[in-house]
């Protein structure tokens, strides 16, 4: 009789099912974090993705395909600062503007949005065009709260860095009082007594009658 075979076992994996999930990682580093699609940014970048692929879609399928370029090129720029915001690419690539690029893509997409909306709306009839234009609002829209919200960010950090400063320049001035203070003896916020001039007449003895200041005489007779 033969021997029994081993059991195999259990926590024995073959070596073709370890590399799928030895990959599972490095495929989930590339997605966006959770907390970031929660996030008000997140949701703004996925609305504005979304609404650019549909538009782009309607335009392709209508008979003003004249105007799909605009939307393809925002998805794909929308699509860009989602990974980009995503991965935290700001921090790491501190030398381009990022605020400022965001902020300019969002104008124009606002405003070429509204334009080919509006044009689409009123010179095409078919059903694709309308749709297209529907969809073009809707991104008017996000696209100008994105904008809106970025500006405001902008000026708070603006005056956060003027109040910085003037509060640094308060503080400068203080110290430069308190040493001018200490090496002079006196106690700070001192302030020395005005001098008032004042007028002294002498009589000659030389010349009667005679009255003299600062070394300028006059007799009289």
């Amino acid at each position: 009789m033969w021997p029994p075979d081993p059991e195999p076992d259990p926590d024995r994996e073959p070596a073709g099912r370890s590399q799928p999930r030895a990959a599972l990682p490095g495929l989930r580093a590339l997605l966006p974090a959770r907390a970031f699609l929660c996030s008000l940014k997140g949701r703004l970048l996925l609305a504005e993705t979304g609404l650019s692929f549909i538009t782009f879609v309607c335009y392709v399928a209508s008979s003003a395909s004249a105007f799909l370029t605009a939307p393809l090129l925002e998805f794909l720029l929308a699509l860009c600062f989602l990974f980009a915001d995503a991965m935290q690419l700001n921090d790491k690539w501190q030398g381009l503007c990022w605020p400022m690029m965001d902020f300019l893509r969002c104008v124009t997409a606002a405003l070429i949005y509204f334009a080919i909306s509006i044009t689409a709306v009123a010179k095409y009839s078919d059903g694709a065009s309308k749709a297209a234009g529907v969809f073009g609002f809707f991104a008017t829209i996000v696209f100008a709260i994105d904008f809106y919200l970025i500006f405001n960010d902008v000026a708070k950090f603006l005056k956060q860095g003027d109040s910085a400063d003037e509060t640094t320049a308060d503080k400068a001035e203080d110290t430069t009082h308190s040493a001018i203070s200490c090496g002079s003896g006196l106690s700070p916020g001192f302030q020395p007594p005005k001098r008032i001039p004042t007028l002294t007449l002498t009589e000659d003895p030389t010349c009667p009658g005679s009255l003299s200041h600062a070394g300028l005489r006059s007799c009289t007779f």
